[in-house]
């Protein structure tokens, strides 16, 4: 019986894919990740079986209810592999609901042919004429939000883990993706990950923080030899990353638990791994990570700045099990205020009722 299976696409994660065997799996989803989500919310909530799931740690606690628990299920040889703060980014309630396939975090890639000097903190990339793409919605542009916020000082949970979103540091925020959406390409409201990478390899924009998985793309593009790498901007409260880990889980609908088991630790060992760290992906996998030669000075530069962004900037979301609708809301408010429809004000106190509204308790 094939396994049913459900990915997330894309650039970034499709060449592991590969190591599939004939007739090992039957995709049922195969998207983006939003569409990944809501696509096995409708599958699993109708009945359908799936066997293995991709998830994200972010997403998975909003999933826990539908995913198997993996402690005394996944051996501790697959794990001891693993990053232990990866493994810890994948549980929830103290159980583990995934396996960690990669680390995201990422570098500022800025054409050196167009830009005498890389900004190195926010407020000097809103001064300058450079021209940057980013995600203009869903959870890449809500990420670039968390990092600004936190890059000023501010949060957006607090310590209980409720929301903190009206606060002058979210404000100035979004007044500063605003201001950076102005220059930039009129359609970078709609932008994706996917088109970010695309308009930086295509010109359109002078430079972009691109995710490990896009450096394939990048490399191969006719401006490579005309990018510099460096750290993303920072704030006054220093420089952060909003990360986290892709992973894969076992709904509780699986149909065969021991070849599931078996494939999740296929898809995360060094061999596996080996394949996203060619792609320039990030594996969990420590040895498969270290084992990764620069080919070039450029890429020796991005593997550097991403391991000192991982031991050092990397900020996650609190583990909540109604994240997702934190995050629709907001992305789609800062969305509104990138197309002018709403003021920077005006878009945090919609995200912060709608946050308020997602995790206020039960009756």
């Amino acid at each position: 019986m094939a396994l049913r299976v459900a990915l997330v696409g894309g650039p970034m994660y499709d060449g592991l894919y590969e190591v599939f065997e004939p007739g090992e799996v039957e995709v049922v989803v195969h998207a983006d990740h939003p569409t990944l989500n809501r696509s096995v919310a409708e599958l699993l909530a109708a009945g359908e079986r799936i066997d293995v799931l991709c998830t994200h740690s972010k997403y998975a606690p909003s999933q826990a209810s539908w995913l198997t628990p993996l402690d005394g299920f996944v051996g501790s040889g697959v794990l001891d592999g693993l990053a232990p703060a990866a493994v810890d980014l994948c549980r929830f309630k103290g159980s583990l609901l995934c396996v960690p396939r990669n680390i995201d975090v990422r570098v500022l890639w800025v054409r050196g042919d167009r830009v005498e000097r890389a900004p190195l903190t926010w407020a000097e990339l809103v001064e300058s004429s450079t021209v940057v793409g980013f995600p203009g919605r869903e959870s890449g542009l809500f990420g670039m939000f968390y990092e600004l916020v936190r890059s000023s000082g501010g949060r957006i949970f607090d310590e209980a883990d409720q929301p903190t979103m009206r606060s002058p540091e979210a404000v100035d925020a979004v007044a500063t993706l605003v201001a950076l959406a102005k220059r930039a390409p009129a359609d970078l409201p709609d932008w994706h990950y996917d088109q970010v990478d695309a308009a930086l390899i295509d010109g359109r924009v002078d430079a972009a923080a691109a995710w490990p998985g896009g450096y394939a793309g990048i490399r191969s593009s006719g401006f490579y030899d005309d990018l510099d790498v460096h750290p993303c901007p920072a704030g006054p409260a220093g420089r952060f990353s909003y990360a986290g880990c892709h992973a894969f889980a076992i709904p509780r609908a699986c149909g065969d638990v021991a070849g599931a088991l078996s494939l999740v630790s296929r898809l995360v060992s060094p061999e596996a791994a080996a394949v996203d760290a060619r792609s320039g992906s990030v594996p969990a996998n420590v040895a498969a990570f270290a084992a990764v030669e620069p080919l070039d000075a450029t890429d020796e530069r991005r593997l550097a700045i991403t391991r000192e962004t991982i031991a050092g900037a990397m900020i996650t979301y609190p583990p909540l099990a109604r994240f997702p609708e934190v995050e629709d809301a907001g992305w789609s408010a800062i969305n509104q205020a990138l197309r002018g429809d709403l003021s920077p004000e005006a878009c945090v106190d919609v995200v912060q009722h709608a946050a308020e509204a997602a995790l206020a308790p039960a009756g």
